[in-house]
């Protein structure tokens, strides 16, 4: 099994997991299935806090895996919100208020809490990506310090998603720093992806690509961050070739989107090493 694969069917409490998606991106899907399934199938209770969109999209993944997400609701083992509605009740003057948070996210956790029979509880949700869509990004962030200060009272994981496409001008240091350090793991992008940026290297860079993969490989790593190559190497190409870095990602983007293969996949994890990185 992938480490990210581990992440999603068996994270431990406490863990705060956080994706990274373009619209439309079925994976986003996929993989919200298999944490929301896997959970249900050990046995754990799990909240799901999602657009109306999405959760169509998630309810009827976990349905044809044979989740069967109706009992679930049925026997209060699975409980969903809306995002945005949830959202709502606890924004005062565009920023999130802790007590009503509190109240109303808190006290679900511990209501599903009370319930699971092998005390482990699992959290999806979408009310930061909300948040960071409409500019708010600081009440993102502040949400986020919420969401953490939860699960220093309470055992259970968390799995949040933005909607940042990794080709897109969003994803640099700047912009992602905060969002990186208010999670434990970044889900990481897939086989289609890694091929899709290396392409567009190779076509944008030439036969400098070579000399620059030992540069890229010493230095492409945060040290706020522990990340995933393809994510690390991007980081590093808008921070140091800002010359060639739109160029690179505007083509590594129409090569993914012109794939038959999802955007993101957990089925086989990218091998760091093969193309040097």
């Amino acid at each position: 099994m992938t480490a990210a694969a581990q992440l999603l069917e068996s994270p431990q409490p406490n863990h705060h997991l956080v994706q990274l998606y373009a619209e439309p991106d079925e994976l986003l899907t996929v993989s919200v299935a298999r944490y929301v399934g896997e959970g249900l199938r050990q046995g754990d209770t799990v909240l799901v806090i999602a657009t109306a969109a999405h959760l169509e999209h998630f309810l009827r993944k976990l349905d044809l895996d044979g989740a069967c997400p109706t009992e679930a609701l049925r026997q209060a083992q699975l409980s969903v919100l809306d995002a945005e509605a949830t959202l709502n009740k606890f924004m005062v003057n565009g920023l999130p208020d802790w007590r009503r948070f509190e109240l109303l996210v808190g006290s679900n956790v511990a209501r599903l809490g009370a319930r699971t029979g092998n005390g482990n509880v699992r959290a999806y949700g979408e009310m930061v990506g909300l948040l960071w869509s409409a500019g708010q990004r600081d009440a993102a962030i502040m949400l986020e310090s919420y969401w953490n200060r939860l699960l220093g009272s309470q055992s259970f994981s968390l799995y949040c998603a933005y909607p940042i496409d990794i080709f897109g001008h969003d994803f640099q240091v700047a912009t992602v720093d905060a969002i990186f350090c208010a999670h434990s793991h970044l889900l990481p992008s897939g086989p289609q992806v890694e091929a899709a940026l290396e392409r567009a290297m190779k076509d944008v860079l030439g036969p400098r690509l070579e000399g620059l993969r030992p540069l890229i490989k010493a230095n492409y790593r945060p040290t706020w961050a522990t990340l995933p190559p393809v994510e690390a190497v991007i980081l590093w190409l808008r921070n140091n070739l800002r010359g060639s870095a739109d160029e690179i990602m505007t083509r590594a983007g129409r090569y993914c989107r012109s794939s038959s293969l999802p955007r993101t996949t957990y089925g086989g994890m990218l091998d760091a090493n093969r193309h040097g990185w």
